[in-house]
């Protein structure tokens, strides 16, 4: 048996206020979890995507999330679960003013490819995205860029929204 506090997880750079990766705390062989809270403008990823070989169950514990979908949007509230498939396009966001309390399982533990569209001023349209680290004077940093391009689309810095600069 493996215990944790979710509170003793380091937060991660992520679009979301708190992002806490559980699947290695906790051992996990076979499925992923992480724990978000998002604060009103924040989203679960840094892009629209889907998963090659893993599908994702969203669980919100409090306040509303919307996910973008290829149908459209659909709202998840509090005690709510939602399922997305392999391959099926989808990004959560928190729309609201109630903070997002929320867990993200996914099976099985590897993703296989995964694109991630975001918009790129540069080629004005939906492109597939690159995610990088890099270290900005000690501070880890996450940037997006255009597979097309080269455009960066996006930069969050631990704890910001989408692609904004504390």
């Amino acid at each position: 048996m493996n215990r944790v506090r979710i509170d003793d997880v380091e937060n991660d750079v992520q679009p979301a206020a708190v992002m806490r990766k559980l699947t290695e705390p906790l051992g996990l062989t076979d499925v992923a979890i992480n724990y978000y809270e998002l604060e009103s403008g924040d989203s679960f990823a840094f892009a629209y995507h889907s998963h090659e070989v893993q599908e994702e169950v969203f669980c919100v514990l409090s306040g509303t999330a919307t996910f973008e979908t290829e149908d459209g949007p659909v709202a998840v509230g509090p005690n709510e679960i939602v399922r997305f498939g392999r391959e099926e396009f989808q990004r959560g966001w928190n729309h609201g003013e109630e903070r997002v309390r929320a867990l993200a399982i996914g099976a099985p533990l590897e993703y296989g490819s995964q694109p991630k569209l975001r918009y790129c001023e540069e080629c004005d349209a939906e492109t597939d995205t690159e995610l990088n680290r890099i270290d900005d004077d000690g501070e880890e940093v996450v940037v997006a860029r255009c597979v097309e391009c080269g455009f960066e689309t996006g930069r969050w810095y631990r704890g910001s929204m989408d692609g904004t600069v504390p």
